[in-house]
């Protein structure tokens, strides 16, 4: 029996193990109004401990977004403007909980704190891969000299654009082209009208459709030609009778 109760034990506290642990900042943040809550949450994030902030940022935004949703970028732009350094964690954590907002955020985030604008776009795009073109052509609308840090953040969030953002800035020589200028020529070069430029697929349209014919994928070889004989040729019947002679182009039957 005491076996038994031990084995209990253990089960007890290792299913206890997996449990998720609660948001420590949610209760906190639950009594605030809603008004209140984006500047709650930014001074939560600011009175962390330094070796805690980054881990309390990234709490405090879900806690935060997931009691007013509507209010993500707002929560994000205050956090950034209180703590610079934790705006890119804030930006991609609320990305994630909220995608359809991906864009709004990375303007708060970026006004809040231009200096921060690559590694925003890095931090969004790492969660969103597909939206980079547009989290990056807002952050340039809103600190338009920071183009080089921002294409910077693209190709360490997505290493497979990295060549051509790179090819593209080698060709403008010490100019640094406008971002939108930039990943215009990358989205270009693997559109689906040259898919072979950007290392695509070729798209399903230029594929016929309907199935293929076997004779393309099995050609058949036929054997020469024979000339069929001029003159009538006369062919025996099995049991040795005589038949008449047939015509060079066959016998014609009224009837099946």
């Amino acid at each position: 029996m005491s076996a038994v109760a031990v084995l209990l034990a253990l089960t007890l506290v290792s299913r206890a193990g997996d449990t998720p642990k609660a948001n420590p900042f949610l209760a906190v943040l639950s009594t605030s109004t809603q008004a209140e809550l984006p500047s709650k949450a930014a001074d939560l994030v600011a009175q962390a401990d330094a070796k805690q902030q980054q881990q309390t940022t990234i709490d405090v935004v879900k806690a935060a977004v997931g009691l007013n949703p509507a209010a993500a970028a707002v929560i994000v732009g205050c956090i950034a403007q209180k703590t610079p350094a934790m705006a890119a964690i804030a930006a991609g954590t609320a990305a994630g909980l909220v995608p359809d907002q991906a864009v709004a955020i990375a303007r708060a985030a970026a006004a809040a704190a231009p200096k921060q604008a690559g590694k925003i776009v890095e931090a969004i795009c790492r969660v969103l891969p597909a939206a980079y073109a547009e989290v990056a052509e807002a952050v340039a609308e809103v600190v338009p000299g920071a183009g080089r840090e921002i294409l910077a953040g693209v190709s360490a969030a997505i290493p497979t654009l990295k060549g051509q953002i790179d090819n593209v800035l080698l060709a403008s020589k010490d100019s640094v082209p406008s971002v939108n200028a930039v990943l215009d020529q990358v989205q270009s070069a693997a559109s689906p009208a040259n898919p072979w430029a950007g290392g695509g697929a070729i798209p399903s349209s230029t594929i016929p459709s309907g199935p293929i014919s076997s004779a393309l994928v099995h050609p058949v070889i036929n054997p020469p030609y024979v000339v069929p004989p001029t003159s009538p040729v006369n062919y025996g019947t099995a049991s040795g009778g005589t038949s008449s002679p047939v015509p060079p182009g066959g016998r014609t039957s009224s009837s099946p």
